[in-house]
C-alpha cells in the first residue's frame, strides 16, 4: 500500500474531529462535468441563465436551461464509490461532517447524514415572492416557470445564483465545522471560487492537518496541503477504507 495511503488512514483513525470539504471534482466520477475547465459545462453553456438579476427578468429563459442540466441530466445521477466511502467513514464514528460545494444531492444519497451544503441544494424550489419553500417533484415543472401556488410568485431552485450571498447561517456553521478540526480533507476542488475556496485555510489556521485528494494540483497543494493524494477520488478513498480495515485487524 502506499505510504501516503497509510498516513492518511493512520491521521483518520487519530483524529478527534475530521471534517471533510468536496468540490465538482467529486461528483466527475458520476457523470457530472464540472463547471470549469476545458469539458465543463461552462465552456458549453453561457452562464448568464444563472445571475440572479437574469432570472428574474428572464425567468422562462432561466427556467430552460436550469431544468435541462440540473433536473433532467444531474437529477438522474448516482453516487460513485468515494460519495459511499465518506458515508461509511461517517457512519463507523471518524467523519464528523462534509462541507460541500456541490448541490447534486450525491453526498446524501450516499448515505452521509451531517452534510452542509455551502452553495445550496437543488431539492427544493423557493418562491421568489412569499418564501414558502417547495419540494422538487417534476411536476412543479410543467409549465415553466414554475409558480407559488400560493402567491403566483416564479419559484427558484435553492442554490445559490451569481450575485447571491451566502446564507449567513452556512456560512457561519462551516467556518465553526472548519475551526474545530484536527483533521481536515479537501476532495475534488481547485480552490478557486469565493467565498467557498477561503473555508478551507480557517481549518489550516486552527492547526488541522491537511489532506487533499486531486486529480490535479489546486490552489490548496503547495499553499496549506500536508498530504497530497493525486489520482481519482474513488481510487483513492477506496484504498483509505482498506487501508483503515487493515490497520484495525492489525
Amino acid at each position: 500500500m502506499n505510504n501516503n495511503i497509510v498516513k492518511a488512514a493512520e491521521w483518520i483513525k487519530t483524529s478527534e474531529y475530521f471534517v471533510t470539504f468536496t468540490g465538482a471534482g467529486i461528483s466527475v466520477e458520476s457523470g457530472i462535468p464540472p463547471f470549469r475547465g476545458e469539458n465543463g459545462l461552462w465552456s458549453k453553456y453561457n452562464p448568464i441563465f444563472l445571475d440572479l438579476f437574469y432570472f428574474h427578468n428572464n425567468p422562462k429563459e432561466s427556467w430552460l436551461k436550469i431544468k435541462e442540466i440540473f433536473y433532467d441530466f444531474f437529477g438522474k445521477s448516482n453516487p460513485n464509490p468515494a460519495h459511499y466511502a465518506l458515508a461509511r467513514l461517517e457512519s463507523e464514528g471518524y467523519l464528523k461532517s462534509i462541507i460541500t460545494q456541490n448541490i447534486d444531492n450525491l453526498h446524501q444519497k450516499g448515505g452521509n447524514k451531517t452534510v452542509i451544503e455551502f452553495h445550496g441544494n437543488s431539492r427544493t424550489l423557493v418562491c421568489s415572492k412569499c418564501g414558502k419553500i417547495f419540494n422538487f417533484k417534476e411536476e412543479l415543472l410543467n409549465p415553466l416557470p414554475p409558480r407559488c401556488d400560493r402567491c403566483k410568485g416564479v419559484l427558484k431552485p435553492d442554490f445559490i445564483f451569481f450575485s447571491e450571498p451566502i446564507k449567513p447561517e452556512v456560512y457561519d456553521r462551516s467556518i465553526k465545522e472548519s475551526e474545530k478540526a484536527d483533521l481536515y480533507l479537501i476532495i475534488g476542488t481547485t480552490g478557486e471560487i469565493m467565498p467557498a475556496s477561503q473555508i478551507p485555510f480557517i481549518a489550516k489556521n486552527n492547526g488541522a492537518k491537511i489532506i487533499e485528494i486531486n486529480i490535479e494540483k489546486s490552489k490548496y497543494t503547495d499553499s496549506i496541503t500536508d498530504l497530497f493524494l493525486q489520482g481519482k477520488a474513488s481510487e483513492i478513498m477506496e484504498d483509505i477504507l482498506t487501508e483503515i480495515r487493515k490497520q484495525k485487524v492489525g
